[in-house]
């Protein structure tokens, strides 16, 4: 089930080449998005993860969703469980991962490249993911696959965040401030 989450905060974005999370696994692309517990649209994901998971389980989604929350197996977390990461407590996260590289624009849609120095570590996007049912012999989830994000803002930088903006540098050409290098 496709979802647009709007005016979310990103953290730890791999977005332009494929990684492996503490070098186990295959390699993916990657994101969390940072959600107020109050964002009416936590409640449009919780539906979603429960719609996803009684077109999976039928009469048995309750239990098992339940179950998969307890073990925090949904992809649509407590931040407070990462207290120790700048923008995660109070809020929620919405993880997300996908084999192919994800499709990642500016506001106008134009195409951004990691040279482009945006998007980054929270600044505010819009994300498009799209909910899935795992069970298999690693357990049962509900999982969100990363489809796209659109840089819609800048925000306070997490750690490493964005590069230097040519606002905060002087015009030297032509010796305009080149003398008082001297």
């Amino acid at each position: 089930m496709k979802i647009k989450l709007e005016n979310v905060r990103l953290a730890f974005p791999t977005l332009f080449e494929a990684k492996t999370v503490n070098g186990e696994g295959k390699p993916a692309f990657s994101a969390s998005f940072l959600i107020a517990p109050d964002d009416p649209q936590v409640k449009a994901i919780e539906q979603a993860i429960e719609q996803v998971a009684k077109d999976k389980w039928g009469a048995k989604a309750e239990a098992i969703l339940k179950q998969m929350r307890a073990q925090d197996k949904v992809c649509l977390h407590d931040g407070d469980l990462k207290s120790n990461y700048d923008g995660f407590p109070g809020n929620l996260y919405v993880s997300a991962r996908s084999a192919t590289r994800p499709l990642v624009i500016n506001k106008d849609k134009s195409p951004l490249t990691e040279q482009d120095g945006k998007p980054y570590a929270g600044c505010y996007v819009n994300a498009s993911i799209e909910l899935w049912p795992q069970d298999n012999n690693y357990g049962k989830r509900v999982n969100a696959s990363l489809r796209g994000v659109q840089f819609l803002r800048d925000g306070d930088a997490f750690a490493g965040g964005a590069p230097a903006d040519e606002s905060e540098f002087d015009d030297i050409t032509d010796g305009a401030a080149a003398t008082d290098l001297v």
